[in-house]
């Protein structure tokens, strides 16, 4: 969608900066990103099911999982059969009304949005993983012929149903839990440390007991940034 932002590294487009992300379904009479997504939802909004291999706009890692908006149109059941170790429904907000995924599920496909571990690294065995996932889904669809294991048994989370961790103080992001590690609540998480002297500005500790579903990984993070997402351990 995107070719000669990434030959530049740069997530938008470079002309003026825009999200084409936030153009559909498009215009094909407006500016050139509206164009750019009006010319691909034209061609892909028939389909019974749409899989985008997501980034993210914030620096980080994630388990990998799948997710959906809450549309009305989503279909939890048909996401399990990716075999994710998450299912993840997103509550819509108002400005995503004009991504893809929102406009394939009110068009009446089946979107998927599927997140890999990382998109600023290469990380094979998340890739790999997703790979997988995707091929089982397709098979169990009938759609191809592939023989996998079963994948995991997704459990399936809400977005703000997640404790989301933020830091208070800006500087250099010392972070001592990774995706997918368990933590107790009381935790010691991270420490923010000022640039100039190496001080500790600030500790941050887990709010709950459960796994680090993302995790900030740039060495320096802004105050009142996400830094973390923990899903809650079910209650039993």
């Amino acid at each position: 969608m995107n070719p000669y932002s990434m030959n530049i590294q740069k997530r938008f487009w470079p002309i003026d900066n825009s999200d084409i992300n936030r153009m559909f379904p498009g215009y094909n009479l407006g500016e050139t990103t509206q164009r750019i997504a009006a010319g691909i939802f034209e061609e892909i909004q028939d389909y019974k099911y749409g899989m985008q291999f997501t980034s993210f706009y914030m620096p980080g890692n994630f388990m990998p999982h799948v997710r959906m908006m809450r549309t009305g149109f989503e279909d939890v059941d048909l996401a399990k059969q990716f075999g994710f170790p998450y299912v993840v429904i997103r509550e819509v907000r108002p400005y995503d009304t004009t991504t893809l995924n929102y406009n394939w599920q009110i068009w009446e496909s089946k979107a998927f949005s599927v997140y890999t571990n990382s998109t600023d690294t290469i990380d094979q065995e998340s890739a790999m993983q997703a790979v997988r996932c995707v091929l089982n889904f397709l098979g169990k669809q009938g759609i191809l012929q592939y023989r996998s294991h079963e994948g995991y048994i997704s459990e399936v989370v809400s977005d703000r149903a997640m404790a989301s961790v933020r830091a208070e103080a800006s500087g250099i992001f010392a972070g001592r839990v990774k995706v997918g590690e368990t933590v107790s609540q009381g935790e010691l998480l991270a420490e923010i440390l000022d640039p100039y002297e190496g001080e500790v500005l600030e500790q941050i500790f887990s709010p709950a007991d459960g796994t680090i579903f993302f995790a900030h990984n740039d060495p320096m993070t802004y105050s009142h940034t996400s830094i973390y997402k923990i899903v809650r351990n079910l209650e039993i």
